[in-house]
């Protein structure tokens, strides 16, 4: 009985690093923002997300080996005898595990929405994947329940395993991903947009990363502008200057100051780039080539007027934000900003305004700026936006295809039999429910409602509303904003995502509705198998 807890243990602590290490995969598209907020507060630079994979790493082979010991010996009829070390390293796992999860809760909530969106992406595969291990344990299982004398015991597991199973089998009601859908219904590739430039090819918001991020085809180069004490728009986005130049070297008694302390003259005698070679933000600062490290060494930070200029030349827009906003000369710095705007002879219309700030004087001084912001639309408005800026994770792939809630309709005529179909059906919003709109008999059928449920839907796409979303690193991640709809993205990785023709899959409703009949019906027989022959 002893043996049979811990194994039980072990095969939990198994699970729980295994949902962890499907985290951290997850988070890796945010992690240089945890980065750059332990260098804010630490001072000090580190890929942290090298040592968060080695250790999950560490923990997972470890309960993987263990584990899969412990089922050879319940297949040979050996007891397991766990070492007293092994119990406590289960143990330490477990709370590290526990700890891991717990900091991600209350330091980045929004991780848990990350993780949900990720679902959308990969919930069809792992839905075979989990079937097909638990499946596989159809044997040992068959194995404690044969040799076990315990009536009790045999019961429960059997009903516990019965119950996760037939879970298991009717998962795909509730699996839902936008890139289950026909080949033809492919919305087109979002368009790019550089986040500080293309900043894992180039020191960000330099004019290195903005012709970096033009070479990657990118349509807008996003980035952040301060304006220093003599009045000169340049770009920066920390409010300090430690990170991304070397004024530690070049003033270090101001160091700590803000940048907006700072003149042109002062500003122009620190560089921008070396900061880049030997921090290496970006494992791909390994492979730039020697005239690139030649360039880098050479930045400098731009003047918004200088961006502005390559930005023309270029035919890149470029948007950004004015920072900081809580700056008691905000007015002065939003005034010296349009005045270089408007004196650069750039299309106003290549010209994205994002601060919210003095917005209508924005609109007054230049009328043919483009205006997006940075929140979603009120409901209870009639204002008109045409362009919005949001985190991925902060709005719904609903709200961006304006979709609505299914109705089942069951004809009067019709018998119990299509009344579970339209049950069934119910859930068309799931991979499975769009797969039975096509066998379901004829008469019944899902359908779309056109009245909406409570408040009016956001349906950003249907209204030609422009959706932007970041920041957008990973392909999986790309491909199920591409399948939502999404109009552009900003990312740090253009030169990854430019190379990305499709997505990463895409699936008809009808097709993976057979694979999951074909993986339910192989699962159901092998486990037949195992207990009975």
């Amino acid at each position: 009985q002893c043996d049979c807890s811990w194994f039980l243990f072990l095969f939990c602590v198994f699970l729980f690093t295994l949902v962890w290490l499907y985290f951290a995969i997850i988070i890796l598209n945010d992690f240089h923002n945890f980065n750059e907020f332990v260098f804010k507060q630490q001072k000090l630079w580190l890929d942290w997300s090298l040592v968060l994979l080695i250790a999950t790493a560490v923990l997972i082979t470890y309960s993987t080996v263990l584990l899969v010991l412990a089922l050879c010996l319940q297949l040979c009829g050996q007891p397991l005898k766990l070492h007293w070390l092994h119990k406590t390293l289960l143990i330490i796992t477990a709370l590290v595990v526990a700890a891991a999860f717990t900091g991600l809760g209350i330091k980045w909530a929004d991780e848990w929405k990350s993780a949900r969106i990720s679902l959308q992406e990969t919930g069809p595969f792992l839905h075979i994947g989990i079937v097909g291990g638990m499946t596989l344990l159809a044997w040992p299982l068959a194995s404690v329940v044969y040799r076990t004398r315990n009536t009790g015991l045999k019961v429960f597991l059997l009903l516990v395993y019965s119950a996760v199973m037939i879970a298991l089998y009717l998962a795909p009601l509730g699996i839902t991903s936008p890139c289950i859908m026909e080949e033809n219904q492919l919305p087109p590739k979002p368009a790019l947009v550089g986040h500080r430039g293309a900043p894992m090819l180039a020191p960000e918001n330099t004019l290195m990363s903005l012709q970096k991020a033009v070479d990657c085809e990118v349509q807008v180069f996003e980035t952040d502008v301060m304006v220093s004490a003599d009045g000169v728009p340049f770009l920066m986005h920390d409010e300090k200057l430690t990170r991304t130049t070397d004024v530690q070297k070049v003033f270090p008694e101001r160091a700590d100051m803000n940048s907006t302390a700072f003149n042109w003259t002062e500003l122009q005698q620190l560089n921008a780039g070396n900061w880049f070679l030997e921090r290496k933000p970006f494992p791909t600062v390994q492979s730039l080539s020697d005239s690139d490290r030649d360039e880098v060494t050479k930045q400098r930070i731009p003047s918004l007027e200088q961006t502005l200029e390559a930005a023309k030349e270029s035919n890149i827009s470029i948007m950004f934000d004015l920072r900081p906003e809580n700056h008691s000369d905000y007015q002065s710095f939003v005034n010296a900003t349009l005045d270089v705007i408007l004196k650069s002879g750039i299309p106003l219309q290549q010209v994205l305004w994002l601060p919210d700030d003095c917005r209508k004087q924005v609109k007054e001084r230049a009328p043919g700026i483009q205006q997006i912001y940075g929140r979603k639309r009120d409901q209870n408005k009639t204002e008109q936006l045409q362009r919005i800026n949001l985190s991925y994770q902060h709005i719904s792939f609903e709200e961006i295809r304006g979709e609505v809630p299914p109705r089942p309709h069951v004809p009067h005529q019709a018998g119990l039999g299509m009344e579970l179909a339209a049950v069934l059906c119910l859930a068309s919003k799931s991979a499975l429910g769009l797969a039975l709109q096509a066998v379901l008999p004829r008469g019944c059928k899902c359908w779309i409602a056109s009245q909406t449920y409570g408040p009016l839907r956001l349906q950003y796409r249907q209204d030609n509303i422009s959706v932007n979303l970041y920041v957008v690193n990973q392909p999986w991640l790309f491909s199920v904003l591409w399948c939502a709809g999404v109009s552009s993205v900003t990312t740090n990785a253009c030169q990854v995502l430019k190379e990305m023709q499709h997505p990463i899959w895409l699936l008809p409703s009808r097709t993976y509705l057979m694979i999951w009949i074909v993986v339910d019906c192989v699962s159901f027989l092998t486990i037949l198998w195992a207990f009975l022959l």
